[in-house]
């Protein structure tokens, strides 16, 4: 048994590693000067004259400990290129007001999906759960479409609307409210709890650990969109620091990784802050706790 024990976590460890890997090396090389970054990597990303990719006949030295510490491209992306943080703000304007209302809207139709059933509404229900199942690249078109027909192409809003009424959250909340016992709701209404007094006072704070859960994987999720900004948005001025990062590349090598190390920190912060109750929202069944 305990054999099997130390097998499980060496295997475990070994994972652990290998994922974690990428972080670390992405995190040690932005202390690098770029004269050592491109002689350690420059094979890599290297060019011929008409902009492909050259061969790499050479090893490429996989170095996570620099000679010399250097915060020479922190300075840069931070205080000399406002370029950065520019698209690291646009990142955050677009992503926290999805958060904040898809959370709002969720809340309401979890809500009414909880409390009162019917045909009509689990038919809606079920179609809640066929979107959200599809990709976003199989509703991309149509929500082009109507942005379009919206006049709100090449807005904020364009990214806005359709991230506030994704069905994910409002799957996600139903299915944790329906585990709430009818009893404690049923003993409310005898106390004369209206439907507001209900949803506020019982189900919002037996919800806590549901709503931080879905809030961590929302934003964890439209902090790397890629797609919607852009198809939804024509104008680089307006594209997050995910679109930005995969045009550093070329010439800023040293400066990719400083922006990597960056663009990481908030999704790390959000996970390391509600951990806890992201393990909650997954395992706590509904109901009262003693």
């Amino acid at each position: 048994m305990l054999f099997r024990v130390a097998m499980i976590t060496m295997v475990a460890a070994c994972f652990a590693v290998l994922f974690l890997m990428p972080i670390v090396l992405t995190v040690t090389n932005s202390f690098m000067a770029s004269s050592e970054i491109s002689s350690n990597y420059g094979q890599v990303f290297a060019t011929t004259d008409t902009g492909g990719k050259t061969y790499i006949s050479e090893k490429v030295n996989l170095k996570f400990i620099p000679d010399m510490v250097s915060f020479s491209q922190y300075i840069t992306v931070l205080f000399k290129s406002p370029e950065y943080l520019f698209k690291f703000w646009n990142s955050v304007i677009l992503v926290v007001p999805i958060v904040v209302f898809q959370l709002a809207v969720a809340s309401g139709a979890a809500y009414g999906f909880t409390r009162f059933r019917g045909k009509l509404k689990e038919v809606i229900f079920f179609v809640y759960i066929i979107l959200m199942l599809m990709p976003y690249q199989v509703t991309l078109v149509p929500n082009y479409l109507v942005s379009e027909w919206l006049n709100i192409l090449d807005t904020k809003w364009a990214i806005w609307l359709p991230g506030i009424f994704s069905p994910f959250a409002v799957f996600m909340l139903t299915k944790y409210m329906r585990r709430i016992p009818a009893s404690v709701m049923e003993a409310a209404q005898i106390d004369g709890a209206g439907e507001w007094q209900i949803f506020k006072s019982i189900c919002m704070p037996l919800c806590k650990g549901a709503l931080c859960s879905v809030a961590i994987l929302i934003f964890i999720d439209y902090w790397n969109m890629v797609e919607q900004p852009l198809i939804l948005l024509s104008d680089p001025e307006m594209h997050p620091l995910s679109v930005f990062l995969s045009k550093i590349n070329e010439g800023e090598i040293g400066l990719a990784f400083a922006v990597a190390t960056i663009y990481m920190v908030p999704p790390i912060l959000v996970f390391l802050y509600g951990e806890d109750y992201l393990v909650e929202g997954i395992t706590y069944q509904g109901g009262i706790k003693g």
